[in-house]
């Protein structure tokens, strides 16, 4: 599929089933204390059986097309990790999951599920904001002998920093859509107005100082 019609196709789905949310005038405020006038949580999505689906069949059709095979596919804890095992299942492959962490109990496992040795394993996530999470992933699929090819993602706010991080980090990153697909198509649907496209392009240079309407 064309990645124009790819990202738009599934910017459609996110705003139609509220997984992104637009609220110029009602900024959320972000975990880091950010304030935004966007908030996404692709966990919706599998609610909602022909999103669910859609997601699922694409992340696995961007996986053929730019990463070809893997050995294993790996989500990232928590939000990945219902995308992961349904890619994984529509591809036949061995599935695992990466926490932020390695358990303070138990096995003190931070990976969870069996991962052999000098795996090619390719990583599901469902949002990139920073891109620090989803980067701790790869550091321990890597930590544990694993060749990571690369990460496929749902959505990407598309900072500047996260496209560093992964640069740093020597990963490709693929999403299926991004932020500048998900503001045309609330714009082309009348969710948004052009001077509300105008506030949160304005947003996005410098999200960590942005405070609100003027």
């Amino acid at each position: 599929m064309n990645t124009t019609s790819r990202a738009q196709r599934i910017a459609e789905a996110l705003l139609k089933v509220k997984a992104v949310k637009l609220q110029p005038d009602a900024p959320f405020t972000w975990a880091s204390g950010w304030k935004s006038p966007i908030y996404c949580d692709n966990r919706v999505t599998l609610s909602y059986p022909e999103v669910r689906s859609l997601i699922k069949t694409e992340l696995a059709a961007a996986i053929r097309e730019e990463f070809g095979q893997p050995e294993v596919i790996a989500g990232v804890a928590t939000g990945a990790i219902a995308q992961g095992a349904l890619v994984a299942d529509l591809l036949g492959l061995p599935f695992v999951y990466v926490r932020p962490a390695a358990k303070d109990h138990g096995m003190g496992n931070q990976i969870e599920g069996e991962l052999p040795p000098a795996s090619r394993v390719l990583v599901i996530e469902d949002l990139i904001s920073t891109g620090g999470s989803s980067l701790k992933a790869v550091e321990a699929l890597r930590r544990a002998g694993s060749e990571v090819l690369g990460m496929v993602a749902v959505y990407t706010h598309g900072f500047p920093q996260a496209e560093e991080a992964f640069a740093a980090a020597g990963l490709r990153l693929v999403t299926l859509s991004h932020y500048d697909a998900v503001i045309a198509q609330a714009l082309a649907t009348g969710y948004i107005s052009p001077e509300d496209e105008a506030l949160l392009k304005e947003w996005r240079k410098a999200p960590d100082q942005w405070t609100g309407r003027p």
